[in-house]
């Protein structure tokens, strides 16, 4: 839960000060924390806005979104965790 607070104060604390919010996601591990532990932690940090965020998969494998190897699909398809609290761009 430390991790996902301190994301989500980051967060609000770049929103606030420049407008955005940029965070690298690996995959492994951090797919089923974060979507577990970051929407509560955002519920209860005003102004993180996850619609200003740019994320980016640091560990991305070039295969499809539907591969199992895909960060970016792993994040997805948790759909209500961190899929949704971290928005991604197929562009």
């Amino acid at each position: 839960a430390a991790l996902a607070r301190s994301v989500a104060e980051a967060a609000a604390e770049a929103v606030a000060s420049s407008g955005r919010f940029t965070l690298g996601l690996s995959g492994g591990s951090l797919v089923a924390l974060l979507a577990r532990e970051l929407p509560p932690a955002l519920s209860a940090v005003p102004g993180a806005e996850p619609s200003r965020w740019l994320v980016a998969f640091c560990d991305e494998r070039l295969v499809p979104a539907e591969h199992p190897e895909s960060t970016g699909g792993a994040y997805r398809v948790r759909g209500g965790g961190a899929g949704a609290a971290a928005p991604t761009s197929s562009s």
